[in-house]
């Protein structure tokens, strides 16, 4: 088995569902803080901060600290940020993205915008699709912090960003850019951060669709845990194949 010097960790559903820690989830954490291997948490949620993000990790039991989080809402404001020098950005979006954008360097803005940022956003109205729609339209930039459709919840599944964006897409008829899993931005992003290369480190998460697939599409090897989204028959029946699979986190070797 290979020896892997850093690890990219998805949250729910790898390390925990809702308000409950995945059985051997806190060990494998505790296991690798105490082994000193570099790990990062990174998610699609563009509506939590770093430190909210870190913060729930610990209230269950997780060891963790902002700076060992990263977001698709980071990812967002990180790209926009290389394109050009303050740019001047009309945000669809809840509190992680709004200070993501501003911690680069964004200027958040109602009209005459460089781009057009949609993140989740559970107070989404038909004013915002509308500015976000003119300001496209006026020839601004179309970001996306993810694709997901749908988000599992205890309710049930509920409309995700890529939802929202789609809208956004209709009415204005540009596609996004998108910037968090599965696309290879955000996990290049995230290698930066760890500070290892995509030969030596593994992707662990519960999707085939975003962690794998992203995972492996940025040129990392992946661990799929049967503790979320995708069962073993899915994994059998897609085209989209784990380096490794496991049942228990607690199972994986470390060395």
């Amino acid at each position: 088995m290979k020896r892997y010097r850093g690890y990219i960790l998805d949250l729910d559903g790898t390390l925990y569902r809702g308000e409950q820690a995945i059985p051997g989830a806190r060990y494998f954490v505790e296991q690798l803080r105490e082994r000193g291997i570099p790990h990062l948490f990174l998610t699609n949620n563009s509506s939590r901060t770093p430190e909210q993000v870190a913060e729930k990790l610990r209230r269950l039991g997780f060891p963790a600290e902002a700076e060992q989080v990263f977001t698709s809402a980071q990812s967002a404001a990180r790209f926009l940020s290389g394109d050009r020098d303050q740019p001047r950005v009309y945000a669809v979006g809840e509190e992680g993205l709004l200070a993501a954008l501003q911690e680069a360097g964004c200027r958040l803005v109602q009209e005459k915008a460089d781009a057009v940022v949609v993140g989740i956003d559970r107070r989404f109205s038909y004013e915002k699709l509308k500015r976000a729609c003119l300001e496209i339209r006026a020839g601004a930039r179309f970001v996306g912090t993810n694709g997901d459709r749908v988000i599992p919840t205890e309710e049930g599944m509920l409309p995700g960003n890529g939802s929202l964006c789609a809208a956004v897409a209709a009415a204005s008829g540009v596609n996004p850019v998108f910037t968090g899993k599965p696309e290879p931005l955000i996990f290049r992003y995230a290698l930066e951060r760890l500070g290892t290369s995509p030969e030596e480190t593994l992707v662990v998460g519960d999707n085939l669709d975003t962690d794998i697939r992203g995972g492996r599409d940025a040129g990392m090897d992946t661990l799929l845990v049967y503790t979320g989204v995708t069962a073993p028959g899915d994994s059998r029946a897609s085209e989209v194949r784990a380096t490794h699979a496991l049942a228990d986190l607690r199972d994986w070797n470390l060395f």
